[in-house]
């Protein structure tokens, strides 16, 4: 099977990070900004939807029912969803999981099911409580139409996992021009093991958490250069849309003007230049010249810890004092947007290393964060 068999546009919806009336208030999502979105997306010729079981702490799910299923026909989309096994302590509790999005989303089938986050220790609750055979289950059932999983992890285990699961139909992997040659994430090997196997792909992260939307000036002064009028994070995006064996690429925007600045991207997409080309790569050599924390604003790191400690807002201000060399902003900032939930609240109990997708060392920056920030 090859992407191609899909015939879904490149231009995907990632339901992550939606737009929030409360902002420490996950299932806050403002419904008429989504709404708008949801119109903007299908207008501009996107229809595949990703949502997640804890996105917005189970908020996306009922959300993309109310802006999406109860508003257009059946046909009109596709919807993906996720079963975060590795986060129950039973595989009933895992398998529960999948009757409830389907009664938050209020559909009776999906066109993509995954199981959530493997990786490291996370995928051996997975194969413990029997998920691969509950989603092939499901899918001989009709309640869903393609298998697959999402990693965060090494070429080497998806190797592992796609000689062992010759079932699924597909993978989501991280995948961005800052990522293509890192040793940690290594997108291009990625995207070649998947290839090798025959698997399509569906592009998570391609603007790295928001990262490669908001570059460092001597990042985007070549960008610039080539073309003045492109947004930062259209160039992330036609990196990802214009690369081989890919179903789609979620684009995760947060605002209805994001969502119309990506929908234009997509509309002029075009390969890159020579040119431009070039500039991308002058660009990231400047990226890879800071050292930032890898973090994406996932969330997932807050889910069991049991200080709520606000560690991506942390690791963001770390960032932005690395990038911008102005700690007194970032003090300044850390004051408020960090409460409640300051890096002294840690308690040092490993909860959210274990989760963290990107296997980043988050207390020893939380320390880095006591001092900086609260001395």
């Amino acid at each position: 099977m090859n992407a191609n068999h899909f015939a879904i546009p490149r231009f995907g919806f990632g339901c992550m990070r939606l737009p929030l009336l409360d902002p420490k208030d996950q299932k806050s999502i403002d419904m008429p900004q989504f709404k708008q979105m949801v119109d903007a997306f299908l207008e501009a010729g996107g229809t595949y939807f990703d949502t997640a079981y804890v996105y917005h702490e189970g908020a996306s799910e009922t959300a993309l029912r109310e802006a999406l299923v109860e508003r257009y026909p059946r046909d009109a989309y596709q919807i993906a969803t996720k079963n975060p096994a590795s986060m129950f302590d039973s595989a009933e509790k895992a398998r529960a999981c999948f009757d409830e999005s389907f009664s938050r989303l209020g559909v009776d089938y999906v066109d993509f099911y995954l199981l959530h986050n493997l990786g490291a220790e996370r995928t051996a609750k997975f194969d413990e409580y029997g998920m691969w055979e509950f989603i092939s289950e499901k899918k001989a059932e009709g309640a869903i139409r393609n298998i697959g999983f999402s990693l965060h992890d090494n070429p080497d285990v998806l190797e592992e996992l796609l000689t062992a699961h010759p079932e699924v139909d597909f993978v989501q992997l991280q995948v961005n021009y800052l990522d293509w040659d890192d040793p940690v994430i290594q997108s291009r090997a990625l995207l070649e093991v998947a290839a090798n196997h025959g698997k399509p792909v569906i592009i998570m992260d391609p603007v790295r958490g928001g990262r490669l939307a908001e570059l460092p000036e001597r990042a985007a002064a070549p960008l610039r250069a080539v073309d003045p009028d492109a947004g930062m994070a259209s160039w992330a995006y036609r990196f990802c849309w214009n690369l081989p064996n890919v179903i789609t690429v979620l684009s995760g925007a947060s605002t209805i003007d994001q969502m119309r600045e990506n929908a234009a991207s997509f509309k002029a997409n075009r390969p890159f230049s020579d040119a431009e080309r070039a500039a991308l790569d002058e660009a990231l050599d400047a990226l890879r010249a800071v050292p930032i924390i890898p973090c994406t604003n996932c969330g997932y790191c807050l889910k069991g810890c049991p200080k709520q400690v606000a560690i991506p807002i942390i690791m963001m201000l770390l960032n932005l004092e690395t990038m911008t060399g102005n700690g007194a902003f970032s003090k300044h900032n850390y004051q408020w947007q960090a409460e409640p939930g300051k890096a002294s609240d840690c308690i040092q109990c490993g909860s959210c290393e274990v989760t963290c997708p990107q296997g980043i060392p988050i207390i020893e920056h939380l320390r880095d964060a006591v001092r900086k920030y609260e001395g």
